[in-house]
């Protein structure tokens, strides 16, 4: 609406300003008086302000009539010397050479030069009013459009901060339930073989104070190895309910991707799962060290075929 109407305006001001142009032809007395009629001081435009001031300064040269000074063609001098300085320029040069040499005093041609002039002046005013209030509106844009980059760029960093922080939460639960599994199975383990390993200790233990014969020695072997049996046999089912309480069902899961695991791999990935030693497995394989390694490599290998649809924990055990 706004530009609208300063087109619609500057539209009517340029039509007078021709009407007013065509007169200095046929008659500079009524032209002189159709400038004269004009508010300089509402005027929209540098470029309707610097037209006036030529066609001004040509109505005195036509009526014969100097100009106290040369503030008015000096503001078609100003515009013209920037936006037409082969044309229009040239001719308010000539013009002003014209009222600076010649003419006559008129005290009213005088008096309404003043009144003109006044109203540039007011005219000026204006225009740096409206270049402040531009300026400033244009800071209060600026402000306005950083002030919601800085909320939005908080809020942004807010939401990364909060998804960080829940993360961590999500993290620090894990590790802690992680940490509770471990804690119960080695309860469960420890309580599993505790009787076991205590009768182990105390045979030994028991062979050593005595300094026993041969015939005490393979006894006391004999004794070991049938609870090493037991573990092994009896104690089995035990630990692998025990391993998958603790462990989310790894064992179950480890089914379900390798399900043509043989019965020594899986027993195998149960006493790894246990968190028990190599030597121990031996022991309860009945294999060396060497061959545990290498079962334990090739269960792996095997595992790992399956990683799309492996569990991380399943290869921790490893």
């Amino acid at each position: 609406m706004v530009i609208t109407g300063c087109s619609l305006t500057e539209s009517h001001a340029s039509r007078e300003l021709d009407k007013a142009e065509a007169l200095l032809l046929t008659n500079p007395s009524a032209a002189m008086a159709q400038l004269n009629r004009y508010d300089v001081a509402e005027f929209k435009d540098s470029a309707t302000m610097a037209r006036w001031a030529l066609l001004y300064s040509e109505a005195l040269v036509a009526n014969r009539y100097s100009a106290p000074n040369d503030t008015i063609v000096n503001i078609a001098l100003d515009y013209y010397g920037v936006h037409d300085p082969e044309g229009d320029f040239i001719r308010a040069s000539q013009l002003k050479e014209i009222l600076n040499s010649s003419g006559n005093a008129d005290e009213l041609a005088e008096a309404l030069y003043v009144q003109k002039e006044k109203e540039f002046y007011l005219y000026e005013e204006r225009a740096i009013r409206q270049k402040i209030m531009l300026a400033g509106i244009i800071l209060l844009l600026l402000a306005f459009v950083v002030i919601l980059w800085l909320r939005q760029r908080v809020r942004l960093q807010t939401a990364r901060n909060e998804m960080l922080m829940s993360e961590a939460s999500e993290l620090k639960s894990r590790i802690d339930a992680s940490r509770g599994d471990v804690g119960r199975l080695e309860t469960k383990l420890h309580g599993l073989l505790e009787n076991r390993f205590a009768l182990i200790d105390s045979l030994c233990q028991t062979y050593y104070e005595t300094q026993g014969t041969k015939t005490d020695k393979k006894a006391i072997v004999e004794k070991v190895r049938k609870e090493i049996e037991a573990v092994r046999t009896d104690s089995f089912p035990v630990m692998e309910k025990a391993v998958n309480d603790c462990r989310d069902n790894l064992l179950v899961k480890a089914k379900e991707i390798y399900p043509e695991i043989k019965p020594e791999d899986y027993r195998l990935l149960v006493y790894l799962s246990g968190g028990l030693s190599t030597r121990t497995i031996c022991l309860l394989l009945d294999e060396s060290v060497d061959v545990i390694y290498k079962r334990k490599s090739r269960l792996k290998a095997r595992l790992k075929e399956r990683e799309a649809a492996v569990s991380p924990m399943i290869m921790e055990v490893f």
